[in-house]
């Protein structure tokens, strides 16, 4: 089976910031050992979830559900079932710390998030974890879906934004009419506002600077974007940024590596049958992401990369470990990380305290640039993550099953 869509993807006319001449030579502006970031987005799985049993790292057999012990059992990557993941979900789950209302009385399968993936359906994942660096103190940075998961990946905030739009265009594209529910009190939303917003992002930081950046996202077969945070911000959504950096579809990225180039700060998110999503009702993300590894590790880029995989949120799935409270929108639950670099600690387990924004303080950090001021302000930034004396090994490619 392929698993990535269409084979012939290389676009000759990408054209302006995001061209082959816009990404070489800004490398000079940082003297780090990293020049290139890159940040692999996949969706809705905790850590329990996917790294149950994982050595070193701390992960749960057993969930609590409205004070009962619960074992969590296998279930396959590509289930079709889905479960609520809103913010009103969250606060469920979370149930003031007890971390015990993960449980769907009354509904066809009621512990099903007290479930996870067998290690040998996420294989890659767990190689690339072995080999080097896996977090177990990762939490996305919002307490629910996507919609704002994916603003404090670029922005480290999302307007109060607390929920997903309706319908499938999420941003300054949407309907005339649609809203975003906001953050309310007590697990609320409150009404809402259109999702279509003009704050700062690390793009903007990263132009100020003269700092080359990519996004690659999926379109649908009406061609909106799938998981595309930009469309979201308006000055990116409705200038040359937009057209220029805004990558689709993203299978272009392994084609742009193979022509030499990538950009400091990479963003991939996925279609989403690759997007690891409940509901999917595909096994092949592990592979979409391992590609995207390969490509790089492959490449003359390797050497000078750090490679961030994560997922935006929960997705309903259980996961022991509760969350401390920093603002009304959260954290939320633990989401897996692997960190792959030449320069990341082989075989390590890091226990430290990170989320989502923590991705742009880390960037800020490695090419010198000035805080936004919003959650990545006080997130820390995988500096344990890394060994910069370490002298950069061999890249060895990770088995998939299906081919790029």
């Amino acid at each position: 089976m392929v698993v990535l869509l269409g084979l012939a993807v290389v676009l000759a006319g990408c054209g302006g910031a995001g061209s082959k001449a816009a990404l070489s030579g800004a490398a000079s502006v940082s003297s780090s050992k990293i020049q290139h970031v890159v940040i692999i987005m996949q969706e809705n799985r905790t850590f329990d979830n996917l790294f149950y049993g994982f050595p070193g790292a701390d992960s749960a057999t057993n969930g609590m559900s409205a004070g009962k012990k619960i074992a969590l059992v296998p279930v396959a990557l590509n289930d079709p079932r889905d479960l609520g993941h809103t913010h009103g979900d969250w606060w469920n789950d979370w149930n003031n710390g007890a971390m015990d209302g993960f449980g769907r009385p009354g509904t066809s399968s009621p512990l099903l998030a007290y479930s996870y993936v067998p290690s040998s359906q996420i294989q890659p994942y767990w190689t690339m974890a072995k080999a080097y660096t896996l977090g177990d103190r990762m939490f996305q940075s919002n307490s629910g879906p996507s919609f704002p998961a994916y603003q404090y990946m670029i922005a480290g905030q999302s307007g109060q934004a607390a929920e997903n739009p309706p319908g499938y265009v999420w941003g300054c594209d949407s309907p005339q009419g649609t809203t975003v529910a906001l953050i309310g009190p007590n697990g609320t939303d409150a009404p809402g506002a259109f999702p279509c917003f003009d704050y700062q992002t690390i793009a903007d930081e990263l132009n100020t600077a003269g700092l080359s950046w990519r996004y690659y996202a999926a379109t649908d077969d009406k061609k909106f974007s799938i998981f595309s945070a930009f469309e979201a911000i308006k000055h990116i959504f409705k200038g040359r940024y937009w057209t220029n950096n805004v990558i689709s579809p993203q299978t272009t990225v392994l084609t742009d590596i193979a022509n030499g180039e990538l950009a400091q700060v990479t963003w991939v998110t996925s279609d989403f049958e690759h997007s690891d999503h409940p509901a999917s009702k595909s096994n092949e993300g592990p592979d979409w992401v391992a590609s995207v590894v390969n490509a790089i590790g492959n490449s003359q880029f390797w050497n000078s990369t750090a490679i961030f995989i994560t997922w935006d949120d929960w997705g309903g799935w259980y996961d022991h470990v509760a969350p401390q409270a920093i603002d009304e929108m959260g954290p939320g639950f633990r989401v897996p990380l692997i960190v792959v670099s030449p320069f990341a600690k082989h075989g390590y387990v890091s226990h430290e305290v990170y989320e989502t924004a923590s991705l742009l303080t880390y960037i800020e950090s490695n090419f010198g640039l000035k805080s936004l001021g919003n959650r990545d302000a006080i997130a820390n930034g995988f500096s344990d993550c890394f060994d910069y004396a370490q002298t950069p090994q061999p890249f060895t490619t990770i088995k998939t099953s299906a081919s790029p």
